[in-house]
């Protein structure tokens, strides 16, 4: 059993991978097939894969969470777990999103009327959450953790689980919400605020509250609590209400602070 947080870990690592797969697919490639004799192109179309990338993500996602959990109850923390762990995010919540937003800001460029003359470049900006994820990453790491009761810039999975909501906000495309997706500034201007939100002094709460009372625990509490009631009426769009609702939380909680006699 001392094994099984890391083998979550390892689970979160491969469903990272198999996003990655599945993004990589989603667009229309060609393939021969010989009838009569004559060989023949057809066209195959995948752009329905980049939806499962996000179901695949938001599985990374439920692992990540279940490590921790797990490495708690079972007391089973280790240097090695707390860096597969990283590494684990890096690829599901860094370069998987990197790879989405890569797809998206591909599509939002080839509809342009100068798309042969764009260069590969401007999708790189894409790659940029993975660069920035992996600092935050690294800064948790040395840092030691934070602060027990919140976070010192956004915690990647948060931004990985945000990332992945697009090609379901692109599919079902709620109040015209994914129509916006297919502009190069507005992903430009998501990729920008994501990094910076990373590597941030903002404090981020955490899911697991220091204390189970109201005074410590009403920011996880309005955050689940609202998040599920707004799934009957936003769809997929209470992903990103969601991931909205804990950046105000986290803005507008502030710890309570403990007596000096009560400490001592």
């Amino acid at each position: 059993m001392k094994h099984l947080p890391n083998l979550l870990t390892l689970a979160n690592l491969f469903c990272g991978c198999i996003a990655i797969a599945y993004v990589l697919t989603a667009q229309p490639y060609t393939s021969m097939r010989i009838d009569s004799g004559m060989p023949t192109w057809n066209w195959v179309y995948g752009a329905e894969q980049i939806y499962y990338a996000s179901v695949f993500i938001g599985i990374a996602g439920i692992c990540d969470v279940l490590d921790g959990l797990a490495a708690r109850v079972l007391d089973a923390h280790s240097p090695i777990g707390k860096d597969l762990d990283s590494l684990a995010d890096v690829v599901s919540f860094g370069v998987a999103p990197s790879m989405i937003l890569y797809k998206f800001l591909w599509d939002a460029l080839m509809s342009e009327k100068n798309a042969m003359d764009i260069s590969m470049l401007a999708m790189s900006p894409a790659f940029l959450i993975a660069c920035f994820g992996a600092l935050r990453l690294a800064r948790f790491n040395v840092s030691g953790g934070g602060h027990k009761g919140f976070f010192t810039g956004m915690p990647i999975p948060a931004v990985g689980i945000f990332v992945a909501s697009f090609p379901l906000l692109a599919w079902y495309n709620p109040w015209g919400v994914g129509n916006m997706l297919h502009n190069k500034w507005v992903l430009y201007g998501v990729i920008g605020l994501l990094c910076w939100f990373m590597v941030s002094r903002i404090s981020f709460i955490k899911l697991m509250p220091v204390k189970w009372n109201m005074a410590s625990a009403w920011p996880q509490l309005v955050l689940i609590v609202l998040s599920a009631v707004a799934i009957p009426f936003l769809h997929v769009a209470a992903i990103p209400f969601a991931f909205l609702l804990y950046i105000v939380l986290s803005l507008v909680y502030r710890q309570p602070t403990v007596p000096a006699d009560a400490a001592s």
